[in-house]
């Protein structure tokens, strides 16, 4: 859990940003001198660690070692317990846009009926709502195989049918008795209306 406190008073604490490597902060840093970036992001030199520190204290934040690599460290003043919120914010932000559904599966035959297509369709549409991917795939019986090209003629059909919603995310796939074909859900167009003359 993250503290929405300066962490100046946990200096003998280890501090962690969950998976990622230890950050060193106020008394846990090393080094002599410090190159210092100031709370307003402004750089004020290289100094030594106890001028950084009671910069630190008097601004009542945390000095952070942000660049541990550098020749001196690079450290700045900063509320740590503010950054690693907003730190967990963004991850959890980027992990919602990053959501790209699971892959949905829907099994056609090559006489399928117009109404049972149609089912179909509508099935497909709901799951790009929901934004997964779906896969048709059109399986051929007996000597349903001798009309191989009616199966990529029905896919050019359902690209038709759903380009409003999704697109192909590569060309057919022909794999022994069946094709399949994987599409994407497309971003929704804006249908935001025009602004009405406020003048009329």
């Amino acid at each position: 859990m993250c503290v929405y406190v300066p962490l100046f008073l946990l200096t003998n604490q280890e501090v962690c940003i969950s998976k990622k490597e230890k950050i060193r902060i106020n008394n846990q840093i090393r080094s002599n001198e410090v190159r210092l970036v100031d709370e307003n992001n402004e750089q004020v030199g290289v100094v030594p660690i106890e001028e950084a520190l009671e910069m630190s204290r008097h601004a009542v934040l945390d000095l952070v070692e942000v660049a541990p690599k550098a020749n001196p460290p690079v450290c700045r003043i900063m509320d740590y317990g503010k950054y690693l919120y907003e730190e967990t914010k963004k991850e959890r932000k980027a992990k919602k846009k990053q959501h790209s559904g699971t892959l949905k599966e829907l099994q056609v035959r090559p006489s399928i009926f117009e109404h049972d297509m149609d089912i179909k369709l509508n099935k497909a549409r709901k799951f790009f709502e929901k934004r997964h991917k779906v896969k048709f795939v059109i399986k051929y019986r007996g000597r349903e195989l001798k009309h191989y090209s009616d199966g990529k003629n029905l896919l050019l059909g359902i690209q038709e049918k759903i380009a409003d919603v999704a697109k192909p995310d590569q060309e057919p796939k022909f794999e022994s008795r069946r094709i399949s074909q994987i599409f994407s859900p497309i971003k929704s167009a804006d249908k935001k209306k025009p602004k009405e003359d406020s003048d009329a």
